[in-house]
Parts: structure tokens; C-alpha cells; sequence
């Protein structure tokens, strides 16, 4: 099955997290790789590391600001790829955090994930992706979607990301 978490709200990773936690619960083997975030001790990060280990990657770079930064910022892409194409073999569940962030920078491309889509539609393995900005052919490629959007957030008041709450 191919599940998708979009849209501009926030609870994306939560809910990549809450998919992670569901399937581990049914003793199913999960691996989760992040494709922006680089590993910056974020709650869900500390908690997936303990729960996963090796199958837990936090691959990214942080958000892409700057056009110079792009070939460091596809090497990284690259890189969670090659280790997410590895795990895919191995799991029932792959999970890909920012994947659709990677889509629509660049740094990801629909050839390159056409593998693991095909893989969660032709068997009883499922892959989770996440991110902004869902293209229309993974809307008709999907079995679920779900769209997070914003109604309020305090950060529109200038209120700071809280602890256990944005990271």
C-alpha cells in the first residue's frame, strides 16, 4: 500500500511516526529515512533511533535555501536513496520523511522512487511518503492520502518552536 502524509499544515513526521508506531506494534519491520532533516536530536528522532537503530536515517541537510548548496543537498538525496532502495528489500514498512520536499527541489525524481512505488503496489510491503507539495501523478498513484492544513499555528504571533511540540 502506498500511504501519503501532504499538505501545508503541520503533523506530516507525527503522522509518519504514529504510521512507524502502528506497524511496530503488529510486529512488523519498519525502516524510516528522512530526506531534509539532518540529525539534529528532534524528540521523534531520539525515539525512532532507540526504536529502529540502522533502519532509522536522518540523510538530510537541512531545508535547501541556497542554489550553491544543491549538489551537496543531492549527493545527500543520492545517498538516503541507495540506503532506502537497500531497506526496501528488507522491510515491510519504508518510510520517507520530506520525500516530496526532494520531489519538488530536484533532488529526488519520480524514475528514482518509481521502483519503491511499484514495490508497495505489487506486494504486502507498504511505503509511507511525506512532504509538501504532492504531485498529481502520486495523488492517483497513492491508496491513502491524507492533507494536513494549517487553521492557526503560534509561530504566525512569533512564538518559537517548543520543545516536544516542533522538535
Amino acid at each position: 500500500m502506498i500511504l501519503v502524509y501532504t499538505g501545508e499544515g503541520k503533523g506530516k513526521t507525527s503522522a509518519c511516526a504514529g504510521q512507524a508506531l502502528r506497524a511496530l506494534g503488529q510486529g512488523m519491520t519498519v525502516a524510516f529515512g528522512q530526506f531534509m532533516k539532518r540529525d539534529c536530536g528532534a524528540g521523534e528522532q531520539q525515539m525512532l533511533g532507540r526504536l529502529l537503530g540502522a533502519r532509522f536515517r536522518p540523510g538530510g541537510l537541512g531545508f535547501l535555501r541556497h542554489e550553491e548548496e544543491r549538489p551537496a543537498h543531492h549527493a545527500a538525496a543520492a545517498k538516503l536513496m541507495d540506503w532506502a532502495r537497500q531497506q526496501a528489500e528488507e522491510v515491510d514498512m519504508l518510510i520517507l520523511d520530506e520525500a516530496l520536499y526532494a520531489l519538488g527541489a530536484g533532488l529526488l525524481t519520480r524514475e528514482e522512487l518509481a521502483p519503491l512505488l511499484a514495490r508497495a503496489a505489487g506486494q504486502d510491503r507498504h511505503l509511507v511518503l511525506s512532504g509538501r507539495g504532492m504531485p498529481d501523478w502520486l495523488a492517483e498513484t497513492a491508496d491513502l492520502v491524507t492533507e494536513m492544513q494549517e487553521r492557526k499555528h503560534p509561530w504566525r504571533k512569533g512564538v518559537p518552536a517548543a520543545r516536544g511540540i516542533e522538535f
